[in-house]
Formats: C-alpha cells, sequence, structure tokens
C-alpha cells in the first residue's frame, strides 16, 4: 500500500511561520542545561571568565535551542496524556508547531536521528525563534511492513535581528 499521496506530496516543501519559545533564555535553565551535558565550562555561568567576555556575558551550550521550546504556561493538555494507552507510541512527536500533521495511517514512531549545524550560542535575555520545514517524506518496505520516513528542517534564530542559532534536520520514522 502507497502512502505517499497526494495531500502528502503536496506537504513536501512546506514552511512554518516563525514561532517564538514561551520564555528568553534564562540562566536557571541554562544551568540545568549545561549541568544535564555534564559541560560546567565558565562560558555558561562566569560572566568573569575570557569566554563569556567574549560573547558579551554568558551564553548557553549550543543545542540549547531546541530545548527551549518548552511546553507554554497556558498550554493545558498534557502531550503524554495518553501514556497509559497501550497504543501511544510518542504520536505527539510528529506534531510540529506551525505545520500540518502528516496524513497517513501508520501509528508507530520511531527516531531515525539527528543532523545539526550550529551557528552562534544563545546569549542569556534573548528569544528563540523556530520555523519548521518538511524536506522530505517517503516510503520504504521494511520487515514488518511499509515505513514512512518524514525529514523536518527545523531553524532557529534570535529574535529581533534573527541571528541564525543552529540548524536541525531530524528524520521520523513511522510504521
Amino acid at each position: 500500500m502507497n502512502h505517499i499521496t497526494d495531500a502528502v506530496r503536496a506537504l513536501i516543501g512546506l514552511r512554518s511561520d516563525w514561532i517564538e519559545a514561551c520564555h528568553p533564555v534564562e540562566a536557571s535553565e541554562v544551568r540545568r542545561f549545561f549541568q544535564a551535558l555534564m559541560d560546567p565550562n565558565p562560558r555558561y555561568w562566569d560572566a568573569a571568565s575570557p569566554a563569556a567576555a567574549r560573547y558579551g556575558g554568558p551564553v548557553a551550550p549550543p543545542g540549547f535551542a531546541v530545548h527551549a521550546f518548552r511546553r507554554p504556561p497556558d498550554e493545558i493538555e498534557d502531550p503524554l496524556g495518553a501514556d497509559g494507552d497501550p497504543e501511544f507510541d510518542g504520536t505527539s512527536r510528529l506534531v510540529r508547531r506551525g505545520l500540518p500533521r502528516v496524513p497517513v495511517p501508520l501509528r508507530g514512531v520511531l527516531n531515525g536521528g539527528y543532523e545539526y549545524e550550529f551557528f552562534s550560542y544563545p546569549r542569556l535575555g534573548e528569544r528563540i525563534l523556530c520555523r519548521s520545514a518538511y524536506r522530505d517524506i517517503t516510503q520504504r518496505e521494511g520487515r514488518s511492513g511499509p515505513m514512512v520516513l518524514i525529514v523536518v528542517e527545523d531553524e532557529y534564530a534570535t529574535g529581533g535581528e534573527f541571528r541564525p542559532l543552529l540548524k536541525s534536520v531530524s528524520t521520523l520514522i513511522t510504521r
């Protein structure tokens, strides 16, 4: 069965508008992030360090922008609310803010990998923006049947000046 219909093909190349993270880059979130990475580089916390001075003050680790998009405080529905459902397989990962859901009837979701290209560090107090695009959607036959590969490109930039922070290309596999 071919899941790549005209409606699915029409999504390839579709790009969302810029969406702003609900909070600016905050020192406490940066601290939690670099501690989780086990990377206590002074550029992330010590304004007097030469590395921080180079960037005009403490900065967040390069991958922080991806994780700056937390659930907004006014979003009531829990995205993991279906985790007690035996059929739940993380389909919430298929939803990208600003992009329509890819209309395929496959329910299982696998992470097919990420590629990152880093441009600059987010600075404390900056707003982070993101826009997403469907780069490609293809179908392959696997051992357990058809699978659809969805390639999504996310661009992250700072609010105001649109200074590029990073580009992420992720592959989602539905089966």
